[in-house]
């Protein structure tokens, strides 16, 4: 061959195709098989379910070009989330209340893309726990774990649908335990985790490598309030699953109490009385004949822990307090006279009493209505049930909505709104709903 065509023949034979090669992962590495969540994941996502909503709105009032009022008419709004199915036998879910707690209508869609019509067993904003019922056959209920035995550390996996994007799946660690007084919910004892949580993600699930359920996804830290930074909080199954049972049996949730109140123990009270102790609450009162009282716990006794977890401060007790149901157990660690002692008391319910709203005022005939607390302080009065052709139902009232203002004044509680309602021939009401403030007048 001529010397000539060599470089011709080496730039030919570069062009030549190459015998074929796998890029693929090898199934195992010195033996032992690559891990993945996929078999785990392929049980348990049947489980999870998207969860679409659709509100009606109250616009409010509006003045036109002569200043005259006029009620603009409501507007549907339609929004996403997701849920868990926890019992596959009764078609039960838990979700977010926030998720479903305005909804008219709510479709769930499983996993196998069958569409089913969702009603709400009960719902409770202080935890944000909701509870659907679907009727359907051949659901796969996620299996639970004890949300007690996390630790810090451990892998979790979020499971929702994220921006509508439909069933997504993000993994991390568990960051921290017990996030409390992050002002989400009234009640807060968090999971905070890194695994990507997002808008829609909201009544997931959070599960450990076994598939286990550990808690529900609930809401994340966004500075731009649109997208995930690694810092998600997720509910603790065990204590969804303890808001869930009380819905089942009684359609509320039953929160304990003791019957004592209590102040924060700062250093200057600490040193007023002579004691070390510069944290904790310190009991101002006890009722008598309350479980307080019954236990042997008395004024100026000092609270360091409840359940042998620590306790600051009043927001630390008002919270852990209010996470446990009535009718249970709990262990009082406390100071007394210098001595550290621990005292069991079983809690009472802390039933809030309802009161007719014709009761208070005739513009409110058709209402139940009963004390708010917020953190355990009166925040307001809360309309429990509500007729559809009452006077308060045709000026836009809605069960769920809290009187916090009537006129210029505040509302803390029914007695306020019954005092500053007397000889009132139209209410000026102001209301919160879903974090937002109205101002209704009935007349």
């Amino acid at each position: 061959m001529p010397a000539k065509f060599a470089p011709l023949l080496l730039i030919c034979s570069l062009l030549l195709p190459l015998p074929a090669t796998s890029a693929a992962l090898p199934s195992e590495v010195d033996g032992q098989p690559l891990p993945s969540l996929a078999p785990m994941l392929e049980k348990i996502s049947p489980g999870i379910v998207n969860i679409a909503t659709t509100a009606t709105v109250d616009r409010g009032v509006a003045r036109d070009f002569f200043g005259f009022r006029y009620r603009l008419p409501p507007r549907k709004v339609n929004s996403l989330g997701s849920g868990v199915i926890v019992d596959a036998e009764k078609g039960l879910i838990l979700t977010n209340h926030h998720v479903v707690g305005v909804a008219d209508e709510i479709t769930v869609t499983l996993f196998d893309n069958r569409e089913l019509k969702a009603t709400v067993v009960g719902s409770d904003k202080e935890s944000d726990i909701a509870v659907l019922k679907v009727e359907a056959k051949n659901l796969i209920a996620v299996p639970m774990s004890d949300s007690d035995k996390l630790r810090v550390g451990d892998f979790v996996v979020a499971i929702g649908n994220p921006f509508s994007l439909g069933h997504t799946v993000t993994s991390g660690i568990v960051s921290a335990l017990g996030r409390q007084g992050l002002g989400i919910e009234q009640y807060e004892d968090f999971i905070q985790t890194d695994a990507a949580i997002n808008p829609g993600n909201s009544g997931g699930a959070l599960v450990n490598l076994r598939g286990e359920l550990v808690g529900i996804n609930t809401a994340i830290v966004s500075p731009g309030g649109t997208g995930n930074i690694g810092i998600g909080f997720a509910i603790p199954i065990n204590q969804a699953w303890n808001v869930l049972q009380q819905i089942m049996q009684f359609g509320e949730v039953r929160r304990g109490a003791l019957g004592l109140s209590v102040n924060d123990m700062t250093r200057e009270l600490a040193e007023a009385l002579g004691v070390a102790q510069s944290s904790g609450v310190i009991v101002t009162t006890v009722s008598e004949g309350l479980p307080a009282d019954k236990a042997g716990i008395k004024p100026y006794d000092i609270i360091v822990a409840l359940n042998g977890r620590a306790i600051r401060n009043r927001g630390d007790w008002t919270n852990q307090l209010g996470l446990q149901p009535s009718e249970s157990w709990v262990t009082v660690e406390l100071l007394r006279d210098g001595k550290r002692m621990n005292i069991r008391a079983k809690l009472s319910a802390s039933a809030i009493e309802r009161i007719a709203g014709e009761s208070i005022h005739p513009l409110l005939e058709g209402i139940t209505l009963r004390n708010y607390l917020r953190r355990g302080e009166p925040a307001g009065v809360e309309i429990t049930e509500l007729q559809p052709r009452s006077r308060a139902a045709q000026y836009g009232l809605r069960s769920g909505d809290v009187l916090i203002g009537l006129g210029r004044y505040r509302v803390e509680d029914i007695g306020a709104l019954k005092e500053l309602a007397k000889g009132q021939r139209a209410l000026p009401i102001n209301v919160l709903r879903d974090d937002n403030t109205y101002l209704l007048v009935l007349k």
